[in-house]
């Protein structure tokens, strides 16, 4: 599912720095004098200001944030950022600005963009962001689509509106079905999701974060104040706050308050091969595109990787641990028969990869960015339901704030707003 990277970028970065990491003071940045490695596994007596568990894009921006505001931090990952098991690992991801009528989401997807956009340019790595605009195809009538009309409109969000002739005109490589439209947004497009991930992880620990590779057991139940939590190997990390953002795993590592409600799906994510010199499906001929009549979504051919199709549908439950990560025959039959409905050129295009990646779904789709209902300094992040990733960086900043006021967050992405979800068996 990922392939290596080079540099400081990437998993081999974050389990050299985790390993460094452990060895410096975190009362300054990572220039201070080291102390043998044999302690570092036992060392007991440092506090952070805040402990994030998770390097997930969630937790790798919210540790980015809180560094940048001077605070003392730890990033604890068991596998590292971005991994194949998480939810942010993968090659691509899309970032639009379209979402119905939540202008909640709209606004917060505008500022991710600025802040990635930025990001990516004081760290060099301008390539993580492909302007390739983002396509969003509709039927006549289609409600939600309208719906996003109206919010670009009100936020101010560059836009246009392709009524059925121009679709067809402009993008001749996709069926339009009679009455079809679409809203593009030409600014909007991919972000190249395992490696930016990694970047900000990698940037962070620069600054200043201290990393640490463990997986941490679920803390006991309790009210109050959490004052440590243990590691699998037995390492106490002590902190004044923290900051849960585990992913598919936060159900199983909070198993009290957010068991039930974050529940984990299986999804399926398909590169079909672009025949040999055609640039019909690659930038800038071909966007990023939504077709959310028939639950799938794609990229262009970005790399050479593959024309992306991915199904938005929620699969079987899932156990990220544990999981098989090799399709399914009958899911690439039906996206060979989407393929054929919207991009027939490509119906018998050969499968040249395929990633299976989980969502982490709430019962509503929103965020769960809220302060654990017993721990009065514990804070929750996760419920990206397969959207969450574009905005990793506005939730960072958005949680971070909240940390250090210890206010109160919106109502929408409340644990009180999310139902519990009666189990399903996981395979």
């Amino acid at each position: 599912m990922s392939t290596g990277s080079s540099g400081r970028n990437g998993r081999r970065g974050f389990l050299a720095a985790a390993g460094a990491g452990a060895l410096v003071s975190v009362a300054r940045p990572r220039t201070g004098t080291a102390i043998p490695r044999v302690q570092a596994a036992t060392v007991g007596s440092e506090t952070f200001d805040v402990a994030v568990i998770g390097s997930g894009v969630f937790g790798a921006w919210t540790a980015w944030h809180l560094r940048r505001a001077g605070l003392r931090v730890t990033l604890v990952d068991k596998y590292g950022p971005s991994s194949t098991r998480a939810s942010s690992g993968g090659e691509t991801r899309v970032i639009r600005m379209a979402y119905g009528p939540d202008e909640i989401y709209t606004r917060m997807s505008l500022r991710s963009l600025d802040l990635w956009k930025a990001f990516f340019a004081k760290v060099g790595r301008p390539e993580l962001f492909r302007e390739t605009g983002v396509l969003w195809m509709a039927q006549a009538g289609a409600k939600t689509a309208t719906a996003s009309l109206a919010t670009l409109m009100k936020v101010g969000v560059r836009h246009e509106v392709l009524k059925e002739a121009e679709l067809a005109f402009r993008f001749p490589q996709i069926v339009v079905p009679p009455g079809g439209w679409a809203l593009f947004e030409p600014e909007s497009g991919g972000l190249l999701a395992r490696r930016a991930v990694q970047a900000v992880a990698e940037d962070a620990i620069a600054s200043g974060v201290v990393p640490r590779f463990e997986a941490v057991v679920p803390p006991a139940a309790g009210t109050g104040r959490l004052g440590e939590v243990k590691t699998a190997n037995g390492i106490s990390i002590r902190a004044d706050r923290f900051v849960f953002a585990c992913g598919p795993w936060l159900g199983s590592v909070l198993p009290d308050a957010l068991g039930g409600r974050i529940f984990p799906t299986r999804q399926e994510v398909y590169y079909f091969g672009v025949p040999a010199g055609d640039l019909r499906f690659a930038p800038p001929a071909m966007p990023t595109w939504m077709d959310f009549d028939f639950n799938y979504y794609g990229l262009p051919d970005l790399e050479s990787r593959g024309f992306k199709v991915a199904y938005d549908e929620h699969g079987e439950p899932a156990n990220p641990d544990t999981m098989e990560r090799a399709p399914t025959p009958a899911r690439v039959v039906q996206a060979r028969e989407f393929l054929t409905r919207r991009f027939p050129a490509l119906a018998q295009a050969p499968l040249v990869g395929a990633e299976v990646c989980q969502y982490e779904n709430s019962s509503n789709g929103d965020f769960v960015l809220d302060r654990h209902p017993a721990f009065e300094n514990v804070w929750v992040a996760g419920g990206g339901s397969g959207h969450g990733f574009k905005h990793g960086p506005a939730v960072g900043e958005y949680l971070a704030e909240r940390v250090q006021k210890g206010d109160a967050t919106d109502p929408r992405f409340t644990l009180a707003s999310k139902q519990k979800i009666q189990k399903r068996e996981v395979h």
